[in-house]
């Protein structure tokens, strides 16, 4: 078995995505598409609407099956991970959860279907901030506290990797900052974190690398500051430049 000291390694990439394509279809959602995470750094995941993204995040958490390529954590695909949840933990939908259960079920149930310590429940309830609302019901919960039971349930397992699909929704600025912050100690503990998101002023701020994808195919990818020529534009620019200039698809 492996252990974490083993998993997070430089040379290997904590994702690897190898020519990737999926099509619905006459629609090429995904098509060629390679790019690395590598361990110790939070990479933004940006593109305009219908860019493929989260179709690249289902493929890569083994919800799709590619027509071509390959998607791997840790160099294995993810249906092949003896303990997903200790390797990836993921958020794709914010509203996966029973409305009846209180935030705190919710995380028992998810813990005990893993064979995880129930004490780790109240662990990740701190960590989000939502100890205080952990025994309310979760369909009373608000966007921004749905946002942190999502977070919640994907730090269970205290993976090695983060996947996340909009996170920031729904949060407000001190929500948002906390998000930040959050990411930023779960890269510096040398992990990774693979995050995509419409907000890309917020991206420019939590992101150390970014890939720009549009149709389905890589457009660039590089660092925050090789993207905004070392801050003298901002993401936001760089972005409409590159898929152009946002304009009606």
């Amino acid at each position: 078995m492996r252990t974490k000291t083993q998993a997070m390694t430089v040379a290997t990439p904590a994702i690897a995505v190898r020519g990737l394509t999926k099509r619905f279809g006459p629609v090429a959602a995904v098509e060629g598409l390679s790019f690395e995470v590598v361990p110790g750094r939070v990479t933004g995941f940006v593109g305009p609407n219908g860019a493929g993204k989260s179709t690249t995040l289902r493929m890569l958490l083994g919800l799709i099956e590619p027509d071509a390529g390959s998607a791997a954590v840790l160099g294995m695909p993810y249906g092949s991970l003896a303990r997903p949840t200790e390797t990836v933990g993921a958020v794709l939908d914010a509203q996966a959860f029973h409305p009846l259960r209180s935030g705190r079920n919710h995380l028992r149930v998810l813990a005990a279907a893993s064979g995880i310590d129930d004490a780790r429940v109240t662990e990740v309830l701190e960590v989000v901030d939502l100890s205080a609302a952990a025994d309310r019901k979760a369909g009373k919960y608000s966007l921004g506290m749905r946002q942190r039971l999502g977070l919640a349930a994907a730090l269970l397992g205290d993976p090695d990797v983060l996947v996340l699909d909009e996170p920031a929704n729904g949060l407000d600025p001190h929500g948002i900052r906390w998000l930040r912050r959050t990411l930023r100690s779960f890269a510096d503990a040398g992990k990774a974190v693979l995050v995509s998101s419409h907000q890309l002023a917020e991206m420019q701020q939590t992101a150390d690398d970014v890939i720009v994808v549009d149709r389905g195919r890589l457009v660039t990818t590089g660092t925050v500051d090789q993207l905004t020529n070392e801050g003298g534009t901002g993401l936001e620019e760089a972005f409409l430049e590159l898929t152009d200039e946002g304009g009606i698809r």
